[in-house]
Protein backbone atom coordinates (compact mmCIF):
# COMPACT_ATOMS: atom_id res chain seq x y z
CA UNK A 1 0.00 0.00 0.00
CA UNK A 2 1.39 3.39 -1.05
CA UNK A 3 2.19 5.75 1.95
CA UNK A 4 0.16 8.90 1.34
CA UNK A 5 1.94 11.99 2.20
CA UNK A 6 0.61 15.28 3.62
CA UNK A 7 0.12 17.59 0.92
CA UNK A 8 1.46 20.64 0.78
CA UNK A 9 0.27 24.12 0.08
CA UNK A 10 1.65 25.75 -3.39
CA UNK A 11 4.71 27.77 -2.62
CA UNK A 12 4.32 31.74 -3.14
CA UNK A 13 4.73 33.50 -6.32
CA UNK A 14 7.99 35.49 -5.25
CA UNK A 15 6.63 38.38 -7.18
CA UNK A 16 4.13 39.24 -4.84
CA UNK A 17 4.88 37.71 -1.64
CA UNK A 18 6.09 40.46 -0.42
CA UNK A 19 4.46 43.54 -0.77
CA UNK A 20 5.53 45.88 -3.59
CA UNK A 21 7.63 48.58 -1.93
CA UNK A 22 5.31 51.51 -3.56
CA UNK A 23 7.51 54.10 -2.08
CA UNK A 24 7.12 57.82 -1.89
CA UNK A 25 9.75 60.57 -3.10
CA UNK A 26 11.54 60.43 0.13
CA UNK A 27 14.86 61.85 1.00
CA UNK A 28 16.84 61.58 4.28
CA UNK A 29 20.64 62.28 5.43
CA UNK A 30 22.96 59.73 5.26
CA UNK A 31 22.96 57.11 6.71
CA UNK A 32 18.98 57.28 7.11
CA UNK A 33 17.00 55.45 9.93
CA UNK A 34 14.05 53.32 9.98
CA UNK A 35 11.50 55.27 11.08
CA UNK A 36 12.04 58.01 8.60
CA UNK A 37 11.84 55.33 5.84
CA UNK A 38 8.21 55.04 4.27
CA UNK A 39 7.23 52.11 3.72
CA UNK A 40 8.93 50.36 6.41
CA UNK A 41 11.45 47.96 5.74
CA UNK A 42 10.73 44.23 6.63
CA UNK A 43 13.49 42.29 8.52
CA UNK A 44 11.88 39.58 8.89
CA UNK A 45 10.44 40.40 12.59
CA UNK A 46 7.29 38.41 12.18
CA UNK A 47 8.09 35.92 9.78
CA UNK A 48 11.94 34.25 10.20
CA UNK A 49 11.63 30.73 11.70
CA UNK A 50 15.11 29.32 13.29
CA UNK A 51 16.11 26.03 13.18
CA UNK A 52 19.46 26.18 15.56
CA UNK A 53 21.91 26.41 13.09
CA UNK A 54 23.75 28.76 14.46
CA UNK A 55 23.93 27.24 17.74
CA UNK A 56 26.13 27.91 20.05
CA UNK A 57 27.89 30.39 17.54
CA UNK A 58 28.91 34.04 18.37
CA UNK A 59 28.73 36.64 15.25
CA UNK A 60 29.62 40.38 14.76
CA UNK A 61 27.60 42.18 11.70
CA UNK A 62 28.94 45.76 10.88
CA UNK A 63 26.25 48.00 10.38
CA UNK A 64 23.69 45.85 12.23
CA UNK A 65 20.84 48.41 13.48
CA UNK A 66 19.12 48.61 10.24
CA UNK A 67 18.68 47.11 6.74
CA UNK A 68 20.16 44.01 5.78
CA UNK A 69 21.91 43.77 9.22
CA UNK A 70 19.20 43.79 11.20
CA UNK A 71 17.52 41.27 9.13
CA UNK A 72 20.88 39.06 9.51
CA UNK A 73 21.45 39.79 12.99
CA UNK A 74 17.31 38.43 13.73
CA UNK A 75 18.07 35.32 12.25
CA UNK A 76 21.20 34.61 13.29
CA UNK A 77 19.61 35.43 16.85
CA UNK A 78 16.43 33.16 15.95
CA UNK A 79 19.44 30.40 14.78
CA UNK A 80 20.83 30.17 18.14
CA UNK A 81 23.60 32.90 17.68
CA UNK A 82 24.66 35.54 20.43
CA UNK A 83 25.41 38.56 18.12
CA UNK A 84 27.45 41.69 18.23
CA UNK A 85 27.05 44.94 15.83
CA UNK A 86 28.06 47.76 15.10
CA UNK A 87 26.28 51.56 14.98
CA UNK A 88 26.72 55.49 14.46
CA UNK A 89 25.45 57.63 17.15
CA UNK A 90 22.47 59.02 15.02
CA UNK A 91 21.22 55.06 14.67
CA UNK A 92 20.83 54.51 18.44
CA UNK A 93 16.81 54.03 17.87
CA UNK A 94 17.51 51.62 15.52
CA UNK A 95 20.35 50.13 17.44
CA UNK A 96 18.16 49.62 20.89
CA UNK A 97 15.13 47.39 18.56
CA UNK A 98 17.97 45.41 16.89
CA UNK A 99 18.93 44.20 20.33
CA UNK A 100 15.60 43.94 21.67
CA UNK A 101 14.60 41.60 18.48
CA UNK A 102 17.95 39.20 19.16
CA UNK A 103 17.05 39.29 23.31
CA UNK A 104 13.46 38.36 22.24
CA UNK A 105 14.61 35.37 20.51
CA UNK A 106 16.75 34.37 24.14
CA UNK A 107 20.57 35.30 22.80
CA UNK A 108 22.70 38.03 23.93
CA UNK A 109 22.94 41.27 21.97
CA UNK A 110 26.17 43.76 22.21
CA UNK A 111 25.73 46.81 20.42
CA UNK A 112 28.71 48.63 19.89
CA UNK A 113 28.87 52.50 19.19
CA UNK A 114 31.37 53.96 16.64
CA UNK A 115 32.63 55.48 13.02
CA UNK A 116 33.85 52.26 11.04
CA UNK A 117 36.42 54.84 9.27
CA UNK A 118 38.22 55.15 12.47
CA UNK A 119 40.85 52.30 12.34
CA UNK A 120 41.59 52.32 15.91
CA UNK A 121 37.72 51.65 16.75
CA UNK A 122 37.48 48.94 13.42
CA UNK A 123 40.70 47.06 14.64
CA UNK A 124 39.02 46.95 17.98
CA UNK A 125 36.01 45.59 16.87
CA UNK A 126 36.69 41.33 16.92
CA UNK A 127 38.60 41.82 20.17
CA UNK A 128 35.70 43.46 22.15
CA UNK A 129 33.60 40.30 20.34
CA UNK A 130 35.82 37.76 21.93
CA UNK A 131 35.89 39.56 25.32
CA UNK A 132 31.65 40.32 25.55
CA UNK A 133 30.58 36.98 24.08
CA UNK A 134 33.52 34.38 24.78
CA UNK A 135 34.30 33.95 21.25
CA UNK A 136 33.70 34.46 17.62
CA UNK A 137 32.83 32.74 14.55
CA UNK A 138 31.24 34.54 12.28
CA UNK A 139 32.07 38.19 10.71
CA UNK A 140 29.61 39.76 8.70
CA UNK A 141 30.93 43.28 7.10
CA UNK A 142 28.15 44.95 5.88
CA UNK A 143 28.05 48.47 6.46
CA UNK A 144 28.57 50.50 3.63
CA UNK A 145 28.02 54.05 2.59
CA UNK A 146 27.15 55.36 -1.36
CA UNK A 147 25.58 58.48 -2.19
CA UNK A 148 24.43 59.69 -6.26
CA UNK A 149 26.75 61.54 -7.98
CA UNK A 150 26.62 63.89 -11.06
CA UNK A 151 30.00 63.03 -12.19
CA UNK A 152 34.03 62.09 -11.54
CA UNK A 153 34.08 66.03 -11.33
CA UNK A 154 32.14 66.90 -9.10
CA UNK A 155 32.80 64.63 -5.96
CA UNK A 156 35.25 65.84 -3.48
CA UNK A 157 38.49 63.71 -2.18
CA UNK A 158 37.10 64.24 1.04
CA UNK A 159 33.47 62.50 -0.09
CA UNK A 160 35.62 60.19 -1.73
CA UNK A 161 37.63 58.90 0.78
CA UNK A 162 33.94 58.78 3.51
CA UNK A 163 33.37 56.00 0.59
CA UNK A 164 36.57 53.90 0.64
CA UNK A 165 37.23 54.22 4.71
CA UNK A 166 33.70 52.88 5.00
CA UNK A 167 33.10 50.14 2.40
CA UNK A 168 36.79 49.02 2.22
CA UNK A 169 39.08 50.23 4.78
CA UNK A 170 37.35 49.05 7.49
CA UNK A 171 36.99 45.64 6.23
CA UNK A 172 40.35 45.86 5.96
CA UNK A 173 40.93 46.62 9.01
CA UNK A 174 38.33 44.04 10.92
CA UNK A 175 40.01 41.14 9.33
CA UNK A 176 43.42 42.17 9.74
CA UNK A 177 42.54 41.74 13.03
CA UNK A 178 40.11 39.13 13.51
CA UNK A 179 42.90 36.67 12.13
CA UNK A 180 43.99 35.80 15.51
CA UNK A 181 40.85 35.18 16.95
CA UNK A 182 39.09 33.26 13.93
CA UNK A 183 39.53 29.40 14.54
CA UNK A 184 38.95 26.68 12.30
CA UNK A 185 35.49 26.60 10.83
CA UNK A 186 34.68 30.29 11.05
CA UNK A 187 32.95 31.81 8.36
CA UNK A 188 33.63 35.82 7.01
CA UNK A 189 30.49 37.32 4.77
CA UNK A 190 30.79 40.00 3.09
CA UNK A 191 28.18 42.46 1.10
CA UNK A 192 29.10 43.12 -2.25
CA UNK A 193 26.58 44.25 -4.50
CA UNK A 194 25.07 43.64 -8.12
CA UNK A 195 26.86 46.97 -8.28
CA UNK A 196 30.45 44.80 -8.59
CA UNK A 197 29.51 44.09 -11.88
CA UNK A 198 26.69 46.34 -13.28
CA UNK A 199 28.14 49.44 -11.62
CA UNK A 200 25.73 52.75 -12.53
CA UNK A 201 27.92 56.04 -13.56
CA UNK A 202 25.54 57.93 -10.33
CA UNK A 203 27.45 55.54 -7.91
CA UNK A 204 30.89 54.58 -9.45
CA UNK A 205 32.77 54.94 -6.39
CA UNK A 206 30.14 52.78 -4.21
CA UNK A 207 30.41 50.14 -7.46
CA UNK A 208 34.32 50.55 -7.13
CA UNK A 209 34.42 49.36 -3.56
CA UNK A 210 31.49 46.59 -4.18
CA UNK A 211 33.85 45.47 -6.98
CA UNK A 212 36.82 45.30 -4.82
CA UNK A 213 35.06 43.66 -2.16
CA UNK A 214 34.77 40.57 -4.80
CA UNK A 215 38.08 40.48 -5.67
CA UNK A 216 39.03 40.66 -1.68
CA UNK A 217 36.60 36.98 -1.23
CA UNK A 218 38.51 35.63 -4.08
CA UNK A 219 41.81 36.42 -3.22
CA UNK A 220 41.61 35.52 0.43
CA UNK A 221 39.61 32.04 0.27
CA UNK A 222 42.53 30.17 -0.84
CA UNK A 223 44.90 31.35 2.24
CA UNK A 224 42.24 31.28 4.36
CA UNK A 225 40.83 27.66 3.29
CA UNK A 226 44.45 26.68 4.59
CA UNK A 227 43.15 27.46 8.10
CA UNK A 228 39.68 26.34 7.27
CA UNK A 229 38.33 29.84 7.76
CA UNK A 230 35.67 30.52 5.04
CA UNK A 231 35.14 33.82 3.23
CA UNK A 232 32.46 34.47 0.69
CA UNK A 233 30.14 37.36 -0.57
CA UNK A 234 26.63 38.03 -0.99
CA UNK A 235 25.46 40.91 -3.59
CA UNK A 236 22.12 41.77 -3.43
CA UNK A 237 20.09 43.44 -5.94
CA UNK A 238 17.90 46.64 -5.05
CA UNK A 239 16.65 45.89 -1.24
CA UNK A 240 14.78 48.40 0.81
CA UNK A 241 16.75 49.90 3.20
CA UNK A 242 16.91 53.37 4.75
CA UNK A 243 20.30 53.43 2.70
CA UNK A 244 18.11 54.00 -0.40
CA UNK A 245 16.20 57.34 0.48
CA UNK A 246 19.16 58.53 1.83
CA UNK A 247 21.09 58.26 -1.14
CA UNK A 248 20.02 61.29 -2.59
CA UNK A 249 17.94 60.47 -5.52
CA UNK A 250 14.21 60.93 -3.93
CA UNK A 251 12.90 61.08 -7.81
CA UNK A 252 13.75 57.58 -8.07
CA UNK A 253 12.82 56.17 -5.28
CA UNK A 254 9.08 55.53 -6.34
CA UNK A 255 10.30 53.02 -9.04
CA UNK A 256 13.12 51.67 -7.39
CA UNK A 257 13.51 47.68 -7.85
CA UNK A 258 11.29 47.91 -10.32
CA UNK A 259 13.35 47.13 -13.30
CA UNK A 260 13.77 43.69 -12.07
CA UNK A 261 12.29 40.40 -13.66
CA UNK A 262 10.92 39.89 -10.20
CA UNK A 263 9.04 43.52 -10.88
CA UNK A 264 10.07 44.66 -7.39
CA UNK A 265 12.71 45.88 -4.48
CA UNK A 266 13.97 42.93 -2.36
CA UNK A 267 13.08 43.44 1.88
CA UNK A 268 15.80 42.84 4.09
CA UNK A 269 14.02 39.97 5.77
CA UNK A 270 14.77 37.78 1.62
CA UNK A 271 18.33 38.21 2.46
CA UNK A 272 19.25 36.59 5.66
CA UNK A 273 18.58 33.36 4.66
CA UNK A 274 22.01 33.43 2.23
CA UNK A 275 23.75 34.40 5.26
CA UNK A 276 22.59 31.96 7.50
CA UNK A 277 23.52 29.20 5.12
CA UNK A 278 27.48 30.85 4.25
CA UNK A 279 27.43 30.99 8.22
CA UNK A 280 26.35 27.82 8.85
CA UNK A 281 28.38 24.43 8.76
CA UNK A 282 25.42 23.56 6.20
CA UNK A 283 28.17 25.83 3.98
CA UNK A 284 30.93 24.01 4.96
CA UNK A 285 31.93 23.66 1.31
CA UNK A 286 31.03 27.08 0.66
CA UNK A 287 33.78 29.90 0.13
CA UNK A 288 35.35 32.22 -2.51
CA UNK A 289 31.89 32.05 -3.63
CA UNK A 290 29.72 34.93 -4.58
CA UNK A 291 26.04 34.81 -3.90
CA UNK A 292 23.55 37.04 -6.09
CA UNK A 293 20.64 37.66 -4.67
CA UNK A 294 19.37 39.89 -7.28
CA UNK A 295 15.48 39.31 -8.12
CA UNK A 296 16.82 37.95 -11.44
CA UNK A 297 18.91 40.37 -12.60
CA UNK A 298 22.12 38.55 -14.13
CA UNK A 299 25.23 38.98 -12.25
Amino acid sequence: MTEQLPSSSPSPDPRSEHPQVDAPPQDQEAPGTTAETTPQPDHGEQTYEGHGRLRGKAALITGGDSGIGRAVGIAFAREGADVAFTFQPMEKDDADATVREIEAAGRTAVAIEGDLRDEDFSASLPQQVREKLGRLDVIVLNAAYQQARDGVDTVSTEEFDRVLRTNLYSQFWILRSALPHLESGASIIITSSIQSVQPSAGLFDYAMTKAAQVALVKALAPQLGQQGIRINAVAPGPVWTPLIPSTGWPEHVPEFGQDTPLGRAAQPAELAPAYVLLASDEGSYISGAVVPVTGGKPF
